[in-house]
C-alpha cells in the first residue's frame, strides 16, 4: 500500500542544561553517551530555537504548544484545562478548570506545596470529602474536584456566571514558587475562590486521614490551592494546520491535554509514569505501531525534566542515556525498517521543550537545541559534533533562534 511521508517529535522534557564546572565544562547531554540523537543531529540538520515566548513561564504546556506551533501567547489560558483535557475530565462552555494541590498549611502559611507528598490513595479520601462538603458550603456554586495523581488535581467551577477579571491564569500563584509565604497575603482577589480554598481548610484540618498523617509525623494535605485556572482554549485542529493526523504518548496529564485540545489522539501506554522509571521501550513501541495507521505521532519522556529539578547529574546523564538508547534508538530502527522504503520516508525531530539545568533545578528559558532527520536527504558528509546545546547554536539550520512556530513549517515543508 502507498504511504506518505511518517513525521516524528521526541521531546526529552528538560534534557538541555548549562556547562558544569566539576565535569570539565561539559552539560548532561555532552557527558550523556547518545549515539542516536548524535546520528540525528549530523546526518541531519540542528539548530536552537525558543520555545518560551517572552514573559511567559517556561513549562512544559507553554514549550509544548510552542513546539506543536501555536502561539501560547494567544492559546493557553492556563494549566487547569490543559491538565482537564489531559484526565479527560468533560469541559462544557464557560466552565473554569483549576489546578487545585493539596498544600499543607501551618500558623497561617504554605509549608508545602505537595501535601507531604500525599499518596495518591489519601488524595482520592480528601477529594471525596471536598465534593461532599463544598456542594452544601459554597453557596450557589456547582464545584466539581477530580482526583489527579498525589497532591495534583483539578477543580472545575461549573457555571457561566463569573466574570473574572482574568480571562487567563486566574486563581493564586503556583504553590511551589511561594513556600513560606502568608496564606493572608497570597490568597486571589475573587471571592468564590477564597471561599472555597478557606473552606477547604475546614474540611480537610480534622479529617481522618490527616488526623493519622500527624499521628505518623507526616505532614497534613489540610488545605486547597488554586492557581492557573481558565477556560477551555479553543485551537484550530493540528490536522488542519499541517495535514496530518496522528496522536500524542506522554505520561504527564498536561502534555497530553495539549495533544486533545489540538485535536490529536493521546495514546495510552502501560507504565508511562513521567518519572525516572517510566516504561520507554513501550512508549517507543506503541508509537511505531500508530505510524501503521497515521502519519504523525509526538512522544514525550518526562525524566530528564525530574532529575534536573532534583539536582542530580548522574541521575540526568542516565535519563538522557536511557532516552536515547530506548526512545530514539528503538524509534529509529524502527522506522528505517518499516516506512524508509521508496514511498514518503520519515522525519524525525528531536529536542527538549525547555532547560532544567541541575545548578538551579527549575526550568529556564534559553532556545533548546533541536535536530531534524530525513530519510530522502541523508546527509553523507556527517558533520562534526552531535546533539548539544553547543552544536546547536553554532548550527546550521536557517531558523536560528527564531520562535517555534517557524520549526513546523520547516519540519513539515515539502521540499
Amino acid at each position: 500500500m502507498g504511504m506518505g511521508m511518517k513525521y516524528v517529535i521526541l521531546i526529552g522534557d528538560g534534557m538541555a542544561d548549562y556547562p558544569i564546572p566539576e565535569r570539565d565544562n561539559k552539560t548532561a547531554l555532552q557527558i550523556a553517551f547518545t549515539p542516536n540523537l548524535d546520528f540525528i543531529a549530523t546526518a541531519g540538520i540542528c539548530g536552537a530555537v525558543k520555545t518560551i515566548p517572552e514573559g511567559m513561564d517556561a513549562g512544559s504546556d507553554i514549550a509544548t504548544l510552542s513546539i506543536l506551533g501555536y502561539d501560547p501567547a494567544k492559546y493557553h489560558t492556563g494549566r487547569g484545562p490543559l491538565e482537564a483535557m489531559g484526565m479527560r475530565i468533560p469541559l462544557d462552555e464557560g466552565d473554569i478548570a483549576f489546578r487545585c494541590n493539596l498544600i499543607t498549611e501551618s500558623e497561617g502559611r504554605i509549608v508545602d506545596y505537595s501535601g507531604g507528598h500525599i499518596t495518591n490513595e489519601e488524595a482520592r479520601g480528601l477529594i471525596a470529602a471536598l465534593n461532599e462538603e463544598l456542594q452544601v458550603r459554597v453557596e450557589g456554586t456547582q464545584v466539581e474536584l477530580y482526583p489527579g495523581v498525589s497532591y495534583r488535581n483539578v477543580l472545575v467551577l461549573k457555571s457561566e456566571d463569573y466574570a473574572f477579571e482574568r480571562e487567563k491564569e486566574v486563581g493564586g500563584a503556583p504553590p511551589h514558587d511561594i513556600i513560606g509565604a502568608r496564606i493572608a497575603d497570597e490568597l486571589p482577589g475573587e471571592e468564590i475562590l477564597r471561599n472555597i480554598m478557606l473552606i477547604s481548610r475546614e474540611i480537610l484540618e480534622g479529617h481522618e486521614i490527616n488526623v493519622r498523617r500527624a499521628a505518623e509525623n507526616k505532614k497534613k494535605a489540610n488545605m486547597v490551592w488554586l492557581w492557573s485556572g481558565g477556560r477551555k482554549p479553543s485551537m484550530p485542529a493540528f490536522s488542519d494546520t499541517y495535514a496530518v493526523s496522528g496522536s500524542v504518548i506522554s505520561g504527564v496529564y498536561l502534555v497530553k491535554g495539549v495533544g486533545r485540545c489540538v485535536g490529536l489522539g493521546v495514546i495510552d501506554v502501560p507504565g508511562a509514569t513521567g518519572y525516572i522509571d517510566t516504561n520507554y521501550a513501550g512508549k517507543a513501541e506503541y508509537a511505531l505501531r500508530s505510524l501503521r495507521e497515521q502519519d504523525f505521532v509526538l512522544v514525550h519522556v518526562e525524566a530528564p525534566d525530574e532529575a534536573g529539578h532534583l539536582g542530580d547529574i548522574n541521575l540526568k546523564v542516565k535519563a538522557i542515556e536511557d532516552f536515547d538508547a530506548l526512545v530514539v534508538g528503538k524509534m529509529l530502527r524502527g522506522l528505517e525498517d518499516e516506512f524508509a522504503g521508496a514511498d514518503g520516508g520519515y522525519k524525525i525531530l528531536v529536542m527538549p521543550d525547555h532547560y532544567t539545568p541541575v545548578s538551579v533545578r527549575t526550568h529556564t528559558k534559553e532556545p533548546v537545541p533541536f535536530a531534524i532527520y530525513d530519510s530522502r536527504a541523508r546527509n553523507e558528509q556527517k558533520k562534526a559534533g552531535g546533539f548539544d546545546e553547543r552544536s546547536a547554536s553554532e548550527g546550521d539550520s536557517d531558523v536560528l533562534d527564531a520562535r517555534a512556530q517557524e520549526l513546523m513549517r520547516l519540519f513539515f515543508r515539502k521540499s
